[in-house]
């Protein structure tokens, strides 16, 4: 971690919001490039600023449960493993295939513990939901909860208290967020996620660590073929891990199989790159998603891993135009970071 007398600056300009042709807001935020060895190798602002996972933690939430050949045991469908790893939008297919998740472990809706909200696919086709109440089914995280569910059942471990933090599954889960991360367990620092599980903030460096981990192993010494099939699943299907016109699904698409991602709640982005071998963390300070999607897609181009297919993709998640109320174009959203090399000698292991 850099000196206090030579600190990188926290946080860096990442996207701005003009009005007309005058800038009137700006995002900062941090971003972390990594090998799988976990050494940065190009950042902006600092790459080791203390950043809570959020729903980027997904794929490593569900690391034990696939590891144990869970999936196999209930017999999940590729598209159900991906729906593990979801911030889904509660349309009608993430629906029903968690219901079905739950059936085939012996759990209902009841024993979800994620609560409730709007499903999120009103909001992406830019709808009003209709009033509550509403399904834990729709919930985005029930598809995590449902293997969380399974995992207890196939354990023979209690349902009723799943999510408490010394439950046996939230241990094995820190287990493989300290693997993954390569950060201490006694080094992690815990907090209560949206869903009521528990979540961890690491080093911005660290959750990149993880899913350049994630998207290059093959065969993990401790997880076997987890992180393979979890990784594969995402990929083939995108569509169960976020949804339509959503920024996950759109991501995926584009890097065709090569690009493993999840975004998380309060500015947060995750992506592993199989074919670069490294790692991608991107964290907005002030937590707005408008100021993150500019910034992935620029990030994206700036490492040269974009192909012309998938800038095509992304151009309207790069440059977003603003509207009034009435629809008028008012200004734009635009990515300004500046990605530049990590200087070696200031940096050091994630839980140092």
């Amino acid at each position: 971690m850099p000196a206090d007398d030579d600190a990188v600056p926290a946080h860096a300009p990442l996207a701005e919001v003009r009005r007309g042709h005058a800038v009137e807001s700006l995002h900062f935020g941090a971003v972390a490039v990594v090998d799988r060895a976990g050494q940065v190798l190009k950042a902006a602002g600092d790459p080791y600023t203390l950043t809570f996972t959020r729903s980027a933690l997904k794929p490593l939430q569900a690391l034990p449960f696939t590891a144990g050949g869970g999936p196999e045991r209930f017999g999940f469908s590729r598209a159900q493993v991906a729906l593990m790893c979801a911030s889904h939008s509660g349309e009608p297919r993430h629906v029903e295939a968690v219901a079905d998740m739950l059936a085939r472990c012996g759990c209902s809706v009841v024993d979800l513990q994620c609560g409730t909200h709007a499903p999120g696919f009103y909001d992406a086709r830019g709808e009003l939901p209709p009033p509550p109440p509403y399904s834990p089914l729709q919930h985005n995280c029930s598809g995590k909860h449902s293997g969380m569910l399974a995992y207890c059942v196939q354990h023979g471990q209690p349902v009723d208290d799943y999510l408490a933090f010394d439950h046996p599954l939230q241990q094995a889960i820190r287990g493989a967020v300290s693997t993954f991360t390569g950060v201490a367990r006694d080094r992690l620092v815990a907090g209560i996620d949206g869903c009521s599980a528990p979540n961890y903030a690491v080093p911005l460096a660290s959750l990149a660590t993880a899913f350049a981990r994630l998207a290059t192993a093959d065969v993990d010494p401790e997880y076997g073929r987890a992180p393979r099939v979890l990784a594969d699943a995402m990929t083939a299907h995108p569509e169960m891990v976020s949804g339509e016109f959503r920024s996950d699904l759109a991501l995926m698409q584009a890097g065709r199989g090569d690009w493993i991602t999840k975004i998380g709640a309060e500015g947060v982005q995750a992506i592993g790159i199989r074919s670069e071998g490294i790692g991608i963390a991107i964290k907005v300070a002030d937590g707005q998603k408008r100021g993150l999607y500019p910034a992935i897609v620029e990030v994206l181009s700036q490492l040269g891993v974009a192909d012309a297919h998938a800038r095509r993709l992304l151009e309207p998640w790069r440059v977003r135009t603003v509207r009034n109320y009435v629809g008028l174009a008012t200004g734009e959203i635009r990515p300004v970071v500046a990605l530049s090399p990590y200087r070696p000698q200031l940096s050091a292991s994630p839980d140092a």
